[in-house]
């Protein structure tokens, strides 16, 4: 798995774009490629999770939704995903109360991502809730990876975040904006 240090590897994944729940609206196609080069000089919170269409991803999904602010703020783009395909990301927005117009990108990575970060679940062969952020050098900051069966707090990396953004000492439970040592 790579780690704090470590630079991002390539990878092209396709994405559902924020807002979109069907393949087409409006003559705009919901789908983006993106990949390693992509949203130069922003900060990106990658985020896995094992599969659409489960209990616990939603919720973890809709909490980062809910932080959106937080993260634009900080000049963060969110990128979730899975190993599951970019058309059954809309279905779920579709079919799923929760998750109809998300406002963050849905990926669906062919491996390249998972596997290059190194965080795909050897038995299950699914991505294991792992989240990264990576600085606009495209530098890992951050990592922290849960078991399949236990949700993140997207509000601690919205903390996280914002300590490694002051480019200070930040001591323990340090709250947004809080101070510096």
């Amino acid at each position: 798995m790579l780690t704090v240090g470590d630079k991002l590897p390539e990878f092209s994944v396709v994405a559902a774009k924020p807002g979109f729940n069907m393949p087409e609206e409006n003559g705009e196609s919901a789908f983006e490629t993106i990949t390693n080069d992509s949203f130069e000089g922003k900060w990106k919170i990658i985020f896995f999770y094992p599969k659409d269409f489960t209990f616990v991803c939603p919720t973890e999904i809709v909490e980062f939704a809910k932080l959106s602010e937080d993260f634009a703020d900080r000049d963060a783009v969110v990128l979730g995903g899975s190993t599951d395909n970019e058309f059954v990301k809309l279905a779920w927005r579709r079919e799923h109360p929760d998750l109809k117009s998300l406002n963050q990108y849905s990926f669906a990575d062919n491996g390249s991502l998972v596997d290059g970060l190194g965080v795909r679940d050897q038995v299950e062969n699914v991505a294991l809730r792992a989240t990264f952020i990576v600085d606009p050098h495209n530098v890992i900051q951050h990592v922290s990876v849960n078991n399949l069966n236990v949700g993140r707090n997207p509000a601690e990396i919205v903390r996280i975040l914002d300590g490694l953004q002051t480019d200070e000492l930040c001591p323990c439970n340090r709250a947004l904006g809080g101070d510096t040592l």
